[in-house]
């Protein structure tokens, strides 16, 4: 048992080492269609050639732009909400009465001001600045 186990691996690896670099290069890939008729679905294996990696990088493609939202008037957390809906991810906030204040709890804010605004188109890593003030200033 041992000695056949030994011949199998032989040839494998003498079967290995025997092809030529065409074949190498040839690669198919297989995978399953499923094909319906209205009676009855056929299902058959079909063999393609493997689509060549690229090998340089791709050019980058430009990026679509996005329309900026108006957000005006809205709570803070709906209208971060409503930026990252639309794909602007990029925000910052600020306290729009000068006093430097951290925008904590975004429920109780009141954005008076964007920075672009509504309506501009910018890539989607455009900064997009909000300026608020608490509710009843």
């Amino acid at each position: 048992m041992r000695k056949l186990a030994c011949a199998a691996t032989v040839a494998l690896v003498v079967l290995a080492g025997c092809g030529s670099d065409e074949a190498a290069q040839t690669v198919t890939e297989e995978r399953t269609v499923v094909e319906q008729a209205p009676a009855e679905t056929v299902t058959k294996t079909v063999k393609e050639k493997a689509k060549p990696k690229p090998t340089a990088a791709p050019a980058e493609a430009a990026s679509d732009t996005i329309t900026v939202p108006d957000v005006v008037g809205e709570n803070h957390q709906y209208a971060q909400d409503t930026m990252q809906a639309a794909g602007l991810y990029n925000l910052d906030e600020r306290d729009a009465t000068g006093q430097d204040r951290l925008l904590l709890w975004d429920r109780n804010w009141v954005v008076v001001s964007q920075n672009p605004p509504a309506g501009t188109e910018v890539d989607e890593d455009a900064t997009i600045t909000l300026s608020a003030k608490k509710e009843g200033e």
